[in-house]
């Protein structure tokens, strides 16, 4: 039987590099942001051991959604907008893009897991809004191969984002 210590460990040893370079894209290569979320999300773990439970799910899945709410509430934090005391109504402020440049980072991530082949039938078909029949044209494949390709690269890259911890 492994000791919290070593579950610690372990989990560190596995999930470390892909949670530096996971905090690292999220904080737009700000090292020091990276490392302290980094560290946070491991405290957190540590703190719930629960989650290293393979019963549970994957310990990295709760990391990196650990993660990207740090990120999160940080960015929440300094946005706080202070109380102003006016004769005029401020304007009113519109929605921010983070949430948004947050997805795209990961389904970015996620997208360059997929084969080539994958890969390429999901960006001919949703990115440039092709149908199946132009899209294989474009690719030179068979109508039913670009079916089958965007049905197995959709599984392919949902089961991407999972493992991002992404799980809606």
């Amino acid at each position: 039987m492994q000791t919290e210590a070593e579950l610690m460990r372990a989990l560190h040893d596995e999930h470390a590099a892909a949670l530096w370079s996971f905090a690292l894209r999220l904080t737009a290569g700000d090292h020091a942001r990276a490392q302290d979320v980094v560290q946070e999300a491991l405290m957190r773990a540590w703190r719930h051991p629960e989650v290293l439970d393979p019963d549970r799910g994957s310990a990295r899945a709760w990391l990196f959604t650990t993660a990207r709410r740090i990120v999160i509430d940080e960015w929440r934090r300094s946005e706080a907008r202070p109380t102003i005391y006016t004769d005029h109504v401020p304007e009113t402020i519109s929605p921010d893009a983070v949430d948004a440049a947050l997805q795209a980072w990961l389904i970015e991530d996620a997208m360059a897991a997929l084969s080539p082949a994958h890969r390429g039938v999901l960006v001919e078909c949703f990115l440039h809004g092709r149908s199946v029949a132009d899209t294989a044209r474009v690719l030179g494949i068979a109508p039913g191969t670009v079916k089958s390709r965007t049905h197995y690269a959709l599984r392919a890259l949902k089961l991407a984002l999972e493992e991002m911890g992404v799980t809606e």
